[in-house]
């Protein structure tokens, strides 16, 4: 018989880290020319961070990088693929040279792929996660290397609420997505064992208005949409800024993030069957297909927004106050899981009278 009480266990320390504030950092952010990455830019360059800004299209690199050193800010670029690890190594290996090191590494560049799972070609999931799953994992290994040399920082990656749960027509998204949430999960452990100084975040947003929809590629006949609610990627900046300060293992951005992910796990066959029945017709329109997508080449569209996603929340109460009051956040969650549990099984219920 095993006792567990017998086993012996490794004194447990304090292993809460203290981060610089941001305007003594140099913060490496990729995918920074649109949607989160660029509003993370803006908001970290007027807090006085030094930026060194990774994305595919070098001349909306230049774009971004003259307007914000316009504006006082101290600011350098490489244009890289994510999913090129030697490329992502040059770019590391610039902020270096021009910075002489970084202190926080924001791996934020990612896309999707919107199709039923037997219609997607291979090759185009391959190549999704080349960038949202290989991308996070290459700069991930480079910044912890760097990190550890230079004493301490933070490595924050953008995963979603699909981190967690699943919903149709994206299938390749959320795998990778999964795989970057238990990438990201094993990688903190290993760096606790070690007694690494790096603080690993993951970020869960949910719906947020981006050009998340025009730079995915599209095989379904209609334009695909994100459903309600969507949220400013305001908040996302802030939630990411926030994790380059103080250690946090994880936050969800938007409570509808959270309450999504409490439903799933608090009911998952009751989950499936909802999500099975509407998950579709909520993230499709009657509008006709449109060509073009970011999925091989940057778009460089220099958009923070899409303006395309209806209603858009400007700022959430749940992760305003899991940004400030974790208790205050603790009792919100379990009022607002309770709430989008009981409202989506009722109109489940209902879907299926009619």
């Amino acid at each position: 018989m095993l006792l567990v009480e017998h086993i012996p266990l490794p004194e447990l320390t304090d292993m809460r880290l203290k981060l610089k504030p941001l305007h003594q950092q140099v913060i490496v952010i990729t995918g920074a020319t649109s949607g989160i990455g660029l509003v993370t830019a803006r908001f970290a360059a007027r807090k006085g961070a030094r930026l060194m800004l990774i994305a595919r299209d070098e001349r909306a690199l230049k774009k971004v990088a003259n307007e914000l050193s316009a504006r006082g800010a101290f600011v350098a670029y490489a244009a890289a693929d994510v999913g090129d690890e030697v490329a992502l190594e040059r770019a590391a290996d610039a902020a270096v040279k021009h910075f002489g090191g970084f202190d926080t590494w924001v791996n934020n560049a990612g896309g999707s792929v919107y199709g039923f799972s037997e219609e997607v070609p291979l090759e185009d999931q391959r190549k999704l996660f080349e960038t949202n799953f290989w991308g996070v994992v290459h700069g991930s290994l480079i910044a912890v290397r760097h990190l550890k040399k230079r004493g301490g920082g933070a490595l924050i990656n953008l995963g979603s609420e699909l981190s967690d749960v699943a919903v149709p027509l994206q299938g390749s998204y959320v795998a990778s997505k999964h795989a970057v949430k238990g990438y990201t999960d094993t990688l903190r452990l290993e760096l606790i064992n070690e007694g690494a100084p790096v603080s690993v975040t993951l970020i869960k947003p949910a719906g947020i208005d981006t050009l998340f929809v025009q730079h995915a590629r599209n095989h379904l006949d209609v334009e695909p949409k994100l459903p309600p609610p969507v949220y400013a990627p305001d908040i996302v900046a802030k939630a990411i800024l926030h994790a380059a300060t103080r250690p946090e293992r994880e936050i969800y951005v938007g409570g509808a993030s959270r309450g999504t992910v409490a439903f799933g796990r608090a009911a998952p066959d009751l989950f499936d069957r909802f999500m099975g029945k509407l998950g579709v017709a909520a993230q499709v329109t009657k509008e006709p297909k449109r060509n073009g997508d970011a999925l091989y080449k940057g778009a460089g569209s220099l958009l923070e927004r899409s303006g395309k996603n209806g209603p858009v929340l400007e700022s959430s109460l749940y992760t305003r106050a899991r940004l400030n009051q974790r208790a205050t956040a603790g009792v919100m969650l379990a009022g607002a899981a309770a709430l989008l549990i009981a409202s989506m099984a009722k109109r489940y219920v209902n879907q299926r009278r009619v």
